[in-house]
């Protein structure tokens, strides 16, 4: 059985969504910032056995500071959320909260992961000690820059989404 599934990443500016997703689609990193305008397409297959896998089809949105704003034909149809924040920003989880209940406001309960980017930047124990003390809840913490978990994060959603098929 063969399967397409949307996948929409979405973040505040700068997180590291594009980086991410060059990391999983291409095995690559630039150190080269550009800012995503619009949305950016793209896709990779994974195959789980010779007769099953599943094609994400990755929408990467630009970065904004208020998840509110993001155009709501960007996230129609879609069956997966990866929400990523950037570990070395606090700015950009601060109001985790918020933006996940407008998520599912807008996208009627569509799975999402949340994603702390740039795990390379910071030390481990005092990033549990943040997060633990804002009282963070996440799926992943990654490194996109070293690969760090990001394989594992766009797997896992792919497994969840087929089984759900």
């Amino acid at each position: 059985m063969q399967i397409s599934k949307k996948i929409v990443v979405l973040g505040h500016f700068g997180v590291g969504k594009t980086s991410l997703i060059r990391r999983f689609v291409e095995d690559s990193f630039s150190d080269n910032y550009k800012v995503s305008i619009g949305v950016h397409i793209t896709k990779k297959t994974i195959e789980f056995s010779v007769d099953e896998s599943v094609t994400l089809i990755l929408w990467d949105l630009e970065g904004t500071d208020d998840i509110s704003h993001i155009r709501e034909s960007y996230l129609l149809g879609s069956h997966g959320i990866i929400f990523v924040f950037d570990v070395a920003r606090p700015t950009t989880f601060q109001n985790l909260g918020k933006d996940l209940i407008t998520l599912k406001e807008k996208t009627n309960d569509v799975p999402v992961k949340i994603v702390g980017n740039k795990s390379d930047l910071v030390d481990a124990k005092e990033l549990d000690q943040v997060l633990s003390e804002k009282n963070i809840s996440y799926d992943y913490i990654t490194s996109a820059k070293t690969g760090h978990k990001v394989n594992q994060l766009f797997e896992e959603l792919a497994k969840m989404l087929a089984i759900n098929a």
